[in-house]
Formats: C-alpha cells, structure tokens, sequence
C-alpha cells in the first residue's frame, strides 16, 4: 500500500505496524487562486480522517494545518475525498495529508508537485461574502500588475466611514476583512481606486449591513 504520487513518512506509537490506509491517488487542480485537493484510498482501517497541510514556500516552508476532512473509519471500498482551499496568495506551495488514525498513529501522504498560485490577467473586484453581513464581512480583490491600492468604505450619503487598504501592493490576489461593529444598519458602499503600470481602475459594490 505505498502511495506512488509521493513520499511518505511514519509516525506514532508502533511505527513497526503497517498504518491503516492505502492511498490510491492525490493530485491538484488549479482555478484562479484557489486549490482543489482530490484523493482517494483503496482500502481503509481505524481511519479517524485526514489533517489538509499547506506549506508557503515563499515564507520559510514551514507547514501550517489548514482543514480537518473525516475518514470513512474501516472500508474495503474505493472512497474520494475532496477539499478546497480557496483564495490563495500568489505563490508557490506544497500540500500534504496527515492521516491519523482512532489510536492517534499518523502517516503523511506528500502531493509530489508544488503549486503555482500566479498572479491575476486583469484587475477585479469581488462581491463581499457574507452579504448581508453582522458585523464582519470579507472583501476580495486582483491586481493584475503592482499598483497603488485604496479600498474605502462609504455611507449612502457619500460619508467616508472606513479605509481598508491605502498602499502599494504587488500583482496577486487579496482578501481583507471589514468589521461593521462600529456602524449601524443600512447600505454601505466599498470602492477601490488602482493605480498600476499605466493603467487606472476603480469599481463600487453595494453591501448591507444587519445587525
């Protein structure tokens, strides 16, 4: 039962004892910024599930668990498994799966390629998620080249309320967080201003806020 899509490692009180999954395949696909995980195991034993582990090679490669995905517990059958990490930085990355089984024995299962989160082809701004939103809201945005940014946040009347982003920032996908608290419910407008290589964009989006 060794996984041929990459290297493994034991680990756990008897690592003498072959652990209980047999991995069949684990590969990636790419979309935008956002990385879907698919793998599937032949046959599985004490399967408790499967930590997802991200490694940011660009900041030291240091891995970083970043979702839980259940296990099927003890299965002959083939079982798929999929998990998608969405909005990822521009990059590059590797993945692996931590399998643990119910006596807290783990394996790892490495994806034998890196991933190459590349930088947008156009600037874009996103439709915030949650909306409506009480009181945190997320804002996602591109910039297809290193461009001056200001991302603000407007009443109805037109009343600056907020300044999310005023910098200069590389070509590459972002997400911020903006937090309503303070405000009171009703419309609000989120607007941003770019300024890059020559080129200007500027979109307004609506968003309400329910408290």
């Amino acid at each position: 039962g060794l996984n041929i899509f990459g290297d493994f490692a034991l680990a756990g009180d008897s690592v003498s004892q072959p652990l209980p999954v047999e991995l069949s395949s684990f590969v990636s696909v790419i979309n935008n910024n956002n990385v879907t995980l698919n793998w599937s195991t032949a046959s599985e034993l004490n399967n408790s599930g499967f930590d997802v582990e991200r490694a940011d090679l660009q900041n030291a490669g240091n891995w970083s668990k970043i979702a839980n995905v259940s296990g099927n517990g003890t299965s002959e059958n083939v079982n798929f498994y999929s998990f998608t990490d969405k909005n990822v930085n521009s990059g590059k990355y590797n993945y692996r799966l931590k399998q643990i089984d119910f006596n807290g024995n783990y394996e790892y299962f490495n994806l034998s390629n890196e991933v190459n989160i590349g930088v947008p082809v156009k600037y874009n701004l996103s439709q915030n998620y949650p909306n409506p939103f009480n009181p945190t809201t997320k804002i996602n945005y591109e910039l297809a080249f290193d461009s001056k940014v200001s991302l603000t946040i407007f009443d109805v009347s037109g009343k600056e309320v907020g300044s999310l982003v005023n910098a200069t920032q590389p070509a590459g996908y972002y997400s911020v967080n903006f937090n309503g608290s303070s405000l009171s419910s009703g419309m609000y407008f989120y607007k941003i201003s770019v300024d890059g290589n020559g080129n200007n964009f500027s979109a307004v989006k609506k968003m309400i806020l329910v408290k």
